[in-house]
């Protein structure tokens, strides 16, 4: 089985492409290696999976339709497209907005245009997002709630990748899966994440930035979690229902959300060092509360998220202390 993942050495991908090469599965992983965050860390987690066999690696930009065109030729075909690459982030969406436009829109329509051109492709699954929810005042987050008012430019990226991937699902019987992901956290995690950015703070003496004065709850879901819930995804293409398209939407969360100051408390915990706290309202783009109703994953593929934030957090500090030589 060959793997096209896109956003390898990003921290989902990076994960993924790992626990795929664990099942003997042949990954070609692509990334463009911006500069959004620190590119040490994602060659740093290139170099591991480098030394894996059945790893090949490409530094493509998923925007650019010639060179993917290519790839597909020289790597394909694929039996199955797991595309991660994006540019994350709700709080840079404020500040570089056509960075989005460019990589989840633009990005997103080559991996269609790609994917329904390839032969033998039997599933293309893509990342969205818990923001698609914007202000939802409803918990948990269903799959079935509006999300037509995003209040970040990056949500509102997320819902048109859903929504082009849905009308090519239609027109060209493409199973498509796309999965919500709900804050991430782990090992080899995302510095601009809070468990990065907490953790970096409190070792090296500086104060934490904690929005709304505190007054939030995240759905934290452990990455080993979620890999687990894509591998599932990834066996069982989306199959059309009816006179619908193979198109299928997924939570892909812990279900059980977690006051913000109980994750800082944690991680205190696991450092062994009090922070210095400041409080502050809450950002543009942000939201309170996050909360994924993930029975429809449970019923379709089994999954079962079983790390709570007092395992996780402990994980996560063990990594980064190494990481970082402390």
């Amino acid at each position: 089985m060959t793997v096209l993942v896109t956003g390898a050495a990003g921290f989902i991908g990076y994960h993924l492409a790992n626990a795929l090469l664990d099942r003997d599965a042949r990954v070609v992983g692509i990334d463009n290696l911006n500069d959004y965050y620190d590119v040490r860390l994602k060659q740093a987690r290139l170099d591991r999976l480098s030394d894996r066999a059945g790893f090949t690696f490409q530094q493509v930009d998923i925007a650019d339709e010639g060179a993917m065109t290519a790839l597909a030729r020289a790597h394909g075909p694929f039996k199955t497209v797991v595309h991660l690459a994006a540019q994350a982030g709700v709080r840079y969406s404020i500040e570089n907005p056509m960075a989005y436009v460019q990589s989840n829109l633009v990005g997103q329509a080559v991996i269609l245009e790609m994917c329904r051109h390839m032969h033998g492709l039997e599933h293309l699954v893509f990342a969205s997002s818990s923001s698609v929810y914007g202000g939802n005042q409803k918990l948990p987050f269903a799959i079935e709630d509006r999300v037509d008012a995003p209040i970040s430019l990056y949500a509102a990226t997320k819902r048109a990748d859903e929504l082009m991937a849905h009308c090519y699902s239609h027109l060209y019987r493409l199973p498509i899966t796309g999965l919500r992901f709900f804050t991430v956290y782990g090992p080899w995690g995302r510095p601009d994440m809070a468990a990065y950015l907490f953790t970096d703070a409190i070792l090296n003496g500086r104060p934490i930035k904690i929005f709304n004065h505190g007054d939030m709850q995240r759905d934290f879901t452990f990455i080993d979690d979620i890999i687990d819930g894509v591998v599932r995804v990834m066996a069982r293409p989306a199959e059309a229902s009816g006179d619908g398209p193979p198109f299928t939407l997924y939570n892909i969360g812990n279900n059980r959300p977690e006051p913000l100051m109980r994750f800082i408390d944690l991680l205190e915990q696991a450092i062994g060092q009090r922070a210095e706290r400041d409080l502050l309202p809450m950002q543009p783009g942000d939201v309170r509360e996050t909360y994924a109703d993930i029975s429809a994953i449970q019923r379709d593929t089994g999954f079962a998220p079983s790390t709570p934030i007092e395992q996780g957090i402990p994980k996560f500090v063990e990594w980064y202390r190494d990481y970082h030589g402390i």
